[in-house]
């Protein structure tokens, strides 16, 4: 009963029109769930990539994630074990920096209901500020890097990371302490969860 109702809302999502007249290439939702998926990743929102091949985390950023969580293509992209979930499902096109930001319209939209359906969650991965500030609110420090830094505040719940964009080198290389403290505690939830 309960794959027939996710299958249904995924459907749904898909045909997704809602913030279309904001968006420069059009709507093409991207989400993937599972009624028995184990963890949710919430990013910001596909990127032109992802958008043309409507596959999650298809790309640079992908990898690098992936290599984050120490998790195959098989296993990543195995919705019984990772459910995959942005703030915005579509692609909100270039922006003067990089692409804009996620359109607000889809986490109050559809968020709870798939969080409903999916009753063997066992962390949600929040990348980036927009997941973190909406699911932490008034828990989310001043910076990302506190946020980041503070991780342990929002377990075993959340797991709070950085988006894994080639962009953030920056931010990698000077926040050496990410990598070397906060990765090998995440890859070991997340391998306890989905072994």
């Amino acid at each position: 009963m309960l794959a027939i109702k996710m299958k249904n809302l995924l459907s749904k999502i898909k045909k997704c029109t809602i913030c279309e007249p904001y968006l420069d290439f059009g709507a093409n939702p991207v989400v993937t769930a599972h009624e028995d998926s184990k963890i949710i990743i919430i990013g910001q929102a596909p990127g032109i990539k992802v958008h043309q091949s409507g596959i999650p985390w298809d790309d640079a950023s992908g990898k690098q994630l992936r290599k984050w969580l120490n998790v195959s293509e098989q296993d990543f992209y195995n919705v019984q074990k990772f459910a995959i979930m942005p703030m915005g499902f579509c692609y909100p096109g270039k922006g003067k920096s990089g692409d804009k930001p996620p359109r607000k319209e889809c986490a109050p939209q559809w968020h709870q209901q798939l969080f409903d359906k999916m009753p063997n969650l066992k962390m949600i991965i929040l990348i980036g500020m927009y997941a973190q500030n909406y699911y932490l609110k008034d828990k989310a420090k001043t910076t990302l890097t506190e946020t980041v830094n503070n991780y342990s505040d929002y377990l075993p719940k959340y797991f709070v990371i950085p988006h894994p964009s080639p962009r953030n080198r920056f931010w990698l290389t000077k926040n050496p302490w990410f990598e070397q403290m906060v990765i090998p505690e995440l890859q070991k939830r997340v391998a306890t969860i989905i072994t």
